[in-house]
């Protein structure tokens, strides 16, 4: 009876661990990019989903994300996040986060689309490029033109 209560908390324990909804690294160089299939090296464009179920998708470029959120079912995903362009390799929540077109910041993709975690950085940098300011929904609408 011992051992049956023991098999049963590492189960439960593997369940959770296995669940866990939570942004995992990138391996720059090595990990692909689940819509184009490019290795992702740019540490400052990349971008993740995190489905409900923990599962994680990484992308080279936002851009390759919202193109893949297309075919996907968007009620199944926990999280879409961005690497802020202030702090590479650092994800954050894409549709929290304030995003830049700007034809002087390139892109993996051609997008030439960065995300900042808030709308200051994203404005300093606006006045050093130039560009134009989005929130996520005003993005998604407008590549999705």
């Amino acid at each position: 009876m011992q051992t049956l209560k023991h098999y049963s908390i590492i189960a439960l324990l593997l369940f959770f661990i296995s669940c866990n909804v939570s942004p995992k690294p990138i391996d720059y160089g090595s990990d692909g990019c689940h819509f184009c299939k490019m290795t992702i090296v740019d540490k400052v464009h990349a971008a993740e989903i995190i489905t409900q179920k923990g599962k994680v998708y990484k992308f080279d470029a936002t851009e390759c994300m919202i193109n893949y959120i297309e075919e996907f079912d968007t009620s199944e995903i926990a999280l879409y996040l961005s690497n802020n362009y202030m702090k590479p390799e650092a994800l954050i929540d894409a549709t929290k986060a304030t995003f830049l077109i700007s034809n002087n910041i390139p892109s993996p993709m051609g997008a030439f689309l960065s995300a900042f975690e808030n709308q200051d950085d994203a404005k300093k940098m606006q006045a050093q490029k130039g560009g134009t300011l989005y929130t996520w929904e005003e993005l998604l609408s407008h590549l999705n033109q």
